[in-house]
């Protein structure tokens, strides 16, 4: 196996989910920090590797990938044993990538990146009520989706828990979570954050960008 180097940064979702998956697969890489407020993924050499200048990128023995998404199902081809994680067979496959690209359109795109863009590039300081609105349509979403599911494409954990469960951790500062409205999502977040070593690859980042909205959020109107 090559070396495999993550590049990016701790409240990054995105990058979580690369985390929590490099992590159920036993993987070993080295993580390497990338401060995007300060522009380091606009350097000559991540350029180089990455033009888009996003977060997360892999780095496996030289071939770099970026988006979460595309990370992750490469991960899981490339190195697991098993196909649970990613199924092969079709129809089960294409549960796992419509959970996925609902947390890549709807999750990050339409409720964090909506909320995050102005706070953090813009300086703005008020949130309208409609994108905290938006989020709760998303998590009605996902209560159907779990219908009397353990996880989100079934049984069994896939990469798509993975993925949503490093955006919806991230709203929670936002938009909590009510038990009476979404009480299976509610169970399926207990669940997820019982994974081992969940705080480290993904809790605790969370934390991070919870904070980060808390410290420039001067009302929702």
């Amino acid at each position: 196996m090559g070396k495999l180097v993550l590049y990016g940064l701790e409240p990054s979702p995105p990058v979580r989910a690369c985390k929590l998956t490099l992590h159920a697969l036993g993987l070993q890489y080295e993580y390497k920090l990338i401060n995007l407020l300060a522009g380091e993924q606009r350097s000559k050499e991540y350029l180089a590797k990455n033009p888009q200048h996003t977060v997360p990128m892999l780095e496996d023995d030289g071939n770099c990938i970026w988006d979460s998404h595309a990370i992750i199902a490469y991960l899981v081809r490339k190195y697991c044993k098993h196909d649970e994680l990613y199924p092969r067979e079709y129809y089960k496959r294409a549960v796992v990538d419509q959970r996925l690209h609902f947390e890549s359109g709807v999750l990050f795109q339409g409720c964090i990146r909506n909320i995050a863009e102005p706070l953090f590039y813009r300086n703005e300081t008020e949130v309208p009520r409609s994108r905290i609105d938006a989020i709760y349509a998303a998590y009605d979403f996902l209560e159907a989706f779990l219908g009397t599911q353990n996880y989100l494409c079934g049984p069994k954990l896939t990469v798509a828990d993975f993925s949503v469960v490093s955006s919806v951790s991230s709203l929670q500062g936002l938009a909590p979570l009510e038990q009476a409205r979404h009480p299976q999502l509610s169970a399926w977040l207990e669940r997820m954050e019982q994974l081992p070593d969940y705080a480290a690859n993904n809790g605790n980042g969370a934390q991070m960008l919870i904070d980060m909205f808390s410290a420039k959020i001067t009302k929702i109107v």
